[in-house]
């Protein structure tokens, strides 16, 4: 009798356990949810990042917080995701060499099966900039003024993937950048401090700058010039490097599809709003939503597109 107690006892618990993921999923969430940011705030993918989170405040009753973590060229933020719970209490919101020339290099704690795309939402209009001031109005003329003057480079990172192509870009271009150094972020201050000559930064962090016109794009890294710069040129238009540089959202792996299906249903709604439409218009961002299939095989076919770059990382 206490052996059959037992047998019933542990099947019982066994389809406790089975079914625990599936009954979770289906109130998600019950507790509050963290979104990660790996960068400072107020740069794009921290601003929409966080409309998200109001949005699933707003939709599920319960507090959704965005938990800025910079360091380590986004590693420290992205670690902290790696080794959260598979439950969508802990959501990611990353670049995309995060999963692709990190994980090629070698560089970070993590591997192509740590997390998994709830889905992208952004691509940044990623620029290379300078001072209006400066002695160059286009990359042309700044490939051609670094052979006899020195020109400071500042940057993200030497584990960045858009640090990477730009200095692909200055061996194709014949630009020679005498030093560089990286920053958490790229801002104005970096420009009119004078701590470097020349950034590579998103429009965003470079906005007020370009407002005032203390500041000028060289060129874009960019699917489509940006509205902000029309007449600076595409990378592509002027290198053979294509990839862009574009942010999502991602949770551990072993996290419930019907968690990653709400997540990516809130964030869709978030990203419909006029605010967004704004955001969108005012920066040149290109704001959309790529499921999780396409997500995965978009990473697929970046992987094989950055292979090169890998020689650009330190």
């Amino acid at each position: 009798m206490k052996k059959l107690t037992k047998t019933v006892i542990g099947g019982l618990l066994a389809c406790v356990a089975a079914s625990a993921p599936i009954a979770f999923a289906s109130d998600y969430p019950n507790r509050p949810v963290r979104f990660v940011v790996p960068w400072p705030p107020g740069d794009l993918e921290d601003i929409l990042t966080r409309i998200i989170a109001e949005e699933m405040s707003k939709e599920t009753g319960k507090p959704a917080t965005v938990v800025n973590r910079p360091g380590g060229g986004a590693v420290i933020g992205a670690s902290d995701v790696a080794r959260a719970r598979p439950d969508g209490l802990t959501i990611g919101s990353f670049v995309n060499d995060l999963l692709t020339l990190k994980i090629m290099s070698k560089s970070v704690p993590w591997d192509e099966s740590t997390f998994e795309p709830v889905g992208i939402f952004l691509d940044y209009p990623f620029v290379i900039a300078t001072r209006s001031d400066a002695p160059y109005s286009t990359i042309q003329e700044l490939a051609e003024y670094s052979q006899t003057n020195p020109v400071s480079l500042g940057h993200f990172g030497y584990q960045a993937g858009p640090t990477a192509m730009t200095f692909s870009a200055a061996k194709q271009l014949d630009i020679n950048f005498s030093s560089d150094a990286p920053f958490d972020a790229t801002d104005c201050s970096v420009l009119t401090n004078g701590d470097a000559d020349v950034i590579n930064t998103t429009t965003q962090l470079i906005l007020p700058c370009l407002k005032s016109g203390e500041v000028r794009v060289l060129v874009s890294f960019t699917s489509e010039r940006i509205n902000l710069a029309p007449e600076a040129p595409m990378l592509s238009e002027i290198t053979d490097i294509t990839l862009t540089t574009w942010n999502g959202l991602f949770v551990p792996k072993g996290t419930p599809t019907e968690i990653k299906q709400r997540i990516a249903e809130i964030a869709r709604n978030a990203l419909r709003s006029e605010q967004v439409k704004q955001i969108s218009e005012t920066t040149g961002a290109i704001i959309y939503w790529q499921g999780e299939a396409d997500s995965r095989q978009r990473i697929i076919e970046e992987i094989e597109l950055s292979r090169e770059l890998l020689q650009y990382m330190r």
